[in-house]
């Protein structure tokens, strides 16, 4: 059997937030330690299949936090309070990712511009 890596993808542009969490869950499968960290961002809104895969991480021994100290209010209380994500400081996370076997940093860089309000949900 394989060993079991503690791995963490950090994501800091929104589009990707949703593929990160899929991808997250894949490695929580897998029988890895794996953990989502949103940074910056409000997350999009979240479907029901999203809040499963959410779920179904935290089952497998791993989280999804929001890096409240890179969001704006709005931002934290909608991640941490209506969505459920676990709130972590950078400090916090760095003395985490010490511990990490791998990191992963998913998609693009984080948007210089904000999108269009048709992408904003």
């Amino acid at each position: 059997m394989a060993e079991s890596l503690k791995v963490y993808f950090l994501i800091a542009n929104r589009m990707y937030i949703g593929d990160g969490i899929r991808s997250t869950l894949g490695l929580s499968v897998e029988n890895h330690y794996s953990h989502t960290c949103v940074f910056y961002n409000k997350m999009p809104r979240v479907t029901e299949y999203v809040q499963e895969n959410i779920d179904w991480i935290r089952d497998m021994e791993g989280d999804v936090f929001a890096v409240v100290d890179t969001m704006d209010e709005e931002a934290k209380k909608y991640n941490v309070d209506e969505v459920g994500l676990t709130a972590i400081t950078l400090e916090e996370l760095a003395q985490r990712l010490k511990e990490a076997d791998v990191i992963i940093g998913y998609g693009l860089p984080k948007q210089k511009h904000a999108p269009p309000p048709a992408c904003a949900d």
